[in-house]
C-alpha cells in the first residue's frame, strides 16, 4: 500500500532531480508498441481559380506602372500570391528602350521584391555587361509570373494564364523597341509557341498585343540558371547579346 509519506518521499525526489513540471495527464508507457506512421501527401499549391482575359482583367484598365502595380497587388487569382513572401514587380530603367522579360523569381528575388538578383541574376548581370546594357540606365526588367511558385518548381499552365495580361499590359506601358525573353517559359508564353527555347533563340522575331500600336523586335535566349548548369552554351548567348547591341545601335 502507498503512503502519504512514499508520495511525499517520491515527490521530494522529482523535485531534487529537476521534475518541477507535468506535461502529460498520464504516464507515458514507453512498453506500448508503437502506432503506425501516419502517412499524408503534400500537393504542390496551384491555382485553381478561372483566368480572367481582355477587358475583364484588371490589368486591361491600368494607365500607369503604379496603377499596374496595384492592380497586381490586389490581384487574388493566383495561388501563388498565398505562399509567397513579396511580388516581384520590376527592376531597372522604365524609360529602357530595352525591356527583358524572365520566367518567375526565385528565393533571393522573393526575399527581395526583385527580379533576377541570386546568382543566376548575378550572371545575367555580367552578361548584360559585356554589351554596355544595365539595369541602372538603359534595360528594364520584368517576369512572366510576378510570384515565386513554392520549391522554385515551374509555373503551371493556369498560373501563367491568370498572370499573362499582367506582363502583355507591362510589356504595352513600357512599349520597348526591343524586348528579350530569358528562358523557354517567357519565350513560349509571349511568342504564343510550343518550340524549345534551343529552336526559338538566336532570330529575331515579332511580338504584338492589342494594346501595342507596332510589332517589337524580339529575341529569345538562354536562361542564366541554365548557363551555370551547362557553361558550355555560353557561346550561344554572346551571340544573341552581339546581335542585340548591333539592333540597338551600341558601339563595342
Amino acid at each position: 500500500m502507498v503512503t502519504r509519506k512514499d508520495l511525499t518521499d517520491l515527490l521530494r525526489w522529482h523535485q531534487e532531480i529537476g521534475v518541477d513540471a507535468i506535461v502529460m495527464n498520464e504516464p507515458n508507457n514507453r512498453m506500448k508498441p508503437a502506432a503506425p506512421p501516419v502517412v499524408t501527401t503534400v500537393k504542390p499549391v496551384i491555382s485553381s481559380m478561372p483566368a480572367q482575359h481582355g477587358s475583364t482583367h484588371p490589368a486591361s484598365a491600368c494607365q500607369t506602372l503604379d496603377e499596374l502595380k496595384d492592380a497586381m497587388a490586389n490581384f487574388n487569382q493566383c495561388s501563388l500570391k498565398t505562399t509567397a513572401m513579396n511580388m516581384v514587380f520590376s527592376d531597372g530603367n522604365p524609360k529602357a528602350s530595352i525591356m527583358l522579360v524572365g520566367e518567375a523569381p526565385g528565393a533571393d528575388e522573393d526575399k527581395q521584391g526583385l527580379p533576377f538578383v541570386g546568382l543566376s541574376g548575378q550572371l545575367l548581370d555580367r552578361m548584360l555587361a559585356t554589351v554596355k546594357l544595365s539595369r541602372k540606365e538603359n534595360i528594364y526588367i520584368t517576369n512572366i509570373i510576378p510570384w515565386r511558385p513554392p520549391g522554385n518548381r515551374p509555373p503551371t499552365t493556369a498560373e501563367i494564364a491568370a498572370c499573362q495580361p499582367f506582363v502583355e499590359r507591362h510589356i504595352e506601358l513600357i512599349n520597348p523597341k526591343i524586348l528579350i525573353l530569358i528562358g523557354g517559359v517567357a519565350a513560349k508564353t509571349l511568342l504564343n509557341t510550343t518550340e524549345g527555347i534551343v529552336r526559338l533563340r538566336g532570330t529575331w522575331r515579332s511580338y504584338q498585343s492589342a494594346g501595342l500600336s507596332q510589332p517589337i523586335k524580339t529575341m529569345a535566349t538562354l536562361h542564366p540558371a541554365y548557363l551555370m548548369r551547362s557553361p558550355g552554351q555560353k557561346a550561344m548567348v554572346w551571340r544573341d547579346l552581339l546581335s542585340i547591341a548591333k539592333e540597338a545601335n551600341i558601339a563595342l
